[in-house]
């Protein structure tokens, strides 16, 4: 396999994953700005998961550069990754719905 079918295979994913986090938050009712407002904390929920798996794409970019040859170790590592970023939804939601409770909290940093 290449590097670059690994790649597509992974950024797929964590495209699926930002989509299903932006899904989450729920469109307000009511067109005045308070109703923005009140969603503020979702938003910034949103914005902390969607900067950090941000993050981890670019570096997976960086580390499929870096790699010589793609290996079944390689292929499994890859998809331990993309099964703690799969989780990223779920985690943000949990965290987001329970106000930024300690095990929410907690749960969310470790699927970090």
């Amino acid at each position: 396999m290449s590097g670059n079918r690994l790649e597509a295979f992974s950024d797929g994913v964590l495209a699926i994953v930002i989509t299903i986090m932006v899904l989450e938050i729920r469109v307000p009712k009511g067109g005045n700005l308070e109703s923005l407002v009140s969603l503020l904390p979702s938003l910034m929920n949103y914005l902390l998961s969607f900067v950090y798996i941000g993050i981890y794409w670019n570096n997976h970019h960086h580390l499929m550069f870096a790699a010589r040859k793609i290996n079944a170790k390689i292929l499994w590592t890859n998809l331990n990754l993309l099964f703690w970023l799969s989780l990223m939804p779920f985690a943000t939601a949990y965290m987001d719905g329970n106000h930024f409770e300690p095990i929410p909290t907690a749960f969310y940093g470790s699927t970090l």
